[in-house]
């Protein structure tokens, strides 16, 4: 995960050399974010991948929660600069799955665990929330499981 470290420096000289403010916020945002992690309490200096994604998606999070308080305050500037954030930090994550490939991996997980209902929600949720970290959102996750035991 050095290299998306690398990666995002470079961006950083990029997107101040064309004045791009948005992207330079968010992409220095995410070095802020990255750097704290590599040198937390407990780390051992390097940023592994799956705590990289673990912070990238975070932070997608906050800036849509962000740009929704925004907006239900009539504040359309804030809530679309933080939707452009969101954009930028977005190119850094892995390539999300379809609602389709999203569907067929919880039908899998819900076979395999042997859910019956959604009692049984917990269950998938602690597999799904693991196999497909990275790959989709969490509310997407629970979204699909609960529709699928629910029929």
């Amino acid at each position: 995960m050095e290299k998306l470290f690398e990666q995002i420096s470079a961006d950083i000289k990029t997107a101040m050399l064309a004045r791009e403010k948005v992207t330079l916020e968010a992409l220095r945002g995410i070095k802020k974010e990255f750097l704290e992690a590599k040198t937390a309490k407990g780390s051992d200096g390097t940023l592994h991948d799956d705590v990289a994604i673990k912070i990238l998606q975070k932070m997608i999070k906050q800036r849509k929660e962000s740009a929704e308080i925004y907006a239900s305050q009539n504040r359309q500037d804030l809530a679309e600069n933080e939707l452009a954030e969101s954009t930028v930090i977005e190119r850094y994550l892995p390539a999300q799955m379809s609602d389709a490939e999203l569907e067929a991996e919880v039908a899998a997980i819900i076979a395999q665990v042997g859910a019956a209902g959604p009692q049984d929600m917990g269950k998938v949720m602690g597999v799904a929330s693991k196999q497909l970290a990275g790959k989709t959102e969490g509310k997407l996750i629970a979204d699909k499981v609960k529709t699928l035991l629910t029929k």
